[in-house]
């Protein structure tokens, strides 16, 4: 255990979050290394504020001695107009999800794209992926259609309800990725491709307690296909348990609420965290027990 007499006030910055498990993670893991750390949800929806003032709360905990704040839905892409520094992956993305405030001034970070990477790697790690399809491109969907073309996906298929967000994300990630296949899906051709598929991961709320449901019919679903979720308040979702009800291989969203974590932690106090710990935190805190 490490020592320092210097300490953290962190916050997290979306809707719906009171429930976090984000803040009891760092707060723990702080402690096991001799950290002062203070970690508060600012949820929008209690505090009756838009999304679009994170600019605005940003400056007011820049102000009373904040050193860092996640983002989460839906201001990972409305906080880039008011940072001044964004990391080349997080610009990449068009999506921050870490700000570190270093001498007053906001430098935007994205550990969504590492934290899903993590993920895949220990629980896909031989799965195949030649297509795959994702629902939601928004800022956690930015994240994850990246790591999910770095860990080889050969042809990915993103819908999102904003057709045009899908085909502006797609030229991008082309662009990024041009040995690949990436292209806009429209509802009409989802339950082909769903069926097709190898993979598939839902990057959007659809799941939370706060938006129950699945984000695409889980009839079209096949046992011989993985399902990965971002979501991970409920950890089993409708489409995981059902993915895994038929026989699916699942990537619950725990694995990216951790992995996230653990590089948000580390970028915030320049310390290096441990990730199994957290991960067994994480699961103690959900009641639950690893799958």
């Amino acid at each position: 255990m490490s020592t320092t007499s210097e300490s953290y006030l962190v916050g997290l910055i979306g809707e719906g979050i009171t429930r976090s498990l984000t803040p009891p993670m760092h707060e723990a893991e702080a402690r096991r290394h001799g950290l002062h750390y203070l970690y508060r949800p600012i949820d929008l929806e209690v505090i009756g504020r838009p999304a679009q003032d994170v600019g605005e709360l940003l400056r007011a905990g820049r102000d009373v001695g904040f050193n860092a704040f996640n983002i989460t839905h839906p201001c990972k892409q409305l906080v880039l107009g008011h940072l001044d520094d964004v990391a080349p992956e997080a610009a990449a993305l068009g999506a921050v999800n870490t700000v570190v405030i270093r001498d007053g001034r906001f430098v935007g970070h994205n550990t969504d794209q590492t934290g899903f990477a993590a993920g895949l790697r220990a629980v896909l790690p031989g799965a195949a992926k030649d297509r795959v399809v994702q629902v939601g491109t928004g800022g956690a969907g930015s994240a994850v259609a990246s790591a999910l073309l770095a860990a080889g996906v050969g042809t990915l298929h993103l819908f999102d309800v904003d057709p045009g967000r899908a085909t502006e994300r797609a030229a991008a990630l082309g662009r990024t990725f041009p040995d690949r296949t990436v292209a806009a899906a429209t509802a009409q051709a989802l339950p082909e491709l769903v069926a097709d598929a190898d993979g598939v991961v839902n990057a959007t709320p659809v799941g939370m307690h706060h938006h129950p449901g699945t984000p695409v019919d889980t009839e079209w679903l096949q046992a011989r296909q993985w399902v990965a979720d971002v979501v991970y308040l409920p950890v089993e979702t409708q489409l995981v348990a059902a993915a895994r009800s038929i026989g699916c291989q699942v990537l619950d969203g725990g694995h990216m609420a951790v992995g996230q974590a653990v590089d948000a932690f580390r970028l915030i106090t320049g310390v290096e965290p441990d990730r199994d710990r957290m991960r067994a935190h994480f699961l103690e805190l959900l009641g639950s027990q690893p799958r």
